[in-house]
């Protein structure tokens, strides 16, 4: 589901090895050595190669993690809410605060 998935713990005796043989994760090697790439070409000054490569690493890691891109897409519109809500209470407060600021000065310049 996420990026970094963390290792289940299991409940072992004191001293047992488990030496569990795991795939290497084929994409995420890839993508990793293309982002390095990547770097590597933009430390050595070709910008457009590097930004080229980049822009490849970062397809490849969007098709490794279709699921946490798919989560992430259907979580985008309540945080856009949440901020177009906050963006309104501070354009109210500001209204709000220039009102009591023009009162004030017709106030004293009477």
């Amino acid at each position: 589901m996420g990026v970094t998935p963390f290792p289940q713990t299991a409940n072992l005796p004191q001293g047992e090895i488990v030496k569990a043989h795991k795939e290497p994760d084929w994409m995420g090697m890839v993508a990793g050595g293309t982002f390095l790439a990547g770097a590597a070409l933009l430390l050595s000054g070709r910008k457009k190669a590097a930004l080229a490569v980049t822009a490849g690493a970062m397809a490849i890691t969007l098709l490794d993690q279709q699921e946490t891109i798919r989560e992430w897409w259907y979580t985008l519109p309540k945080h856009l809410d949440n901020a177009q809500r906050l963006l309104d209470q501070a354009h109210n407060t500001i209204e709000d605060l220039a009102a009591k600021r023009d009162k004030l000065r017709s106030m004293f310049n009477r």
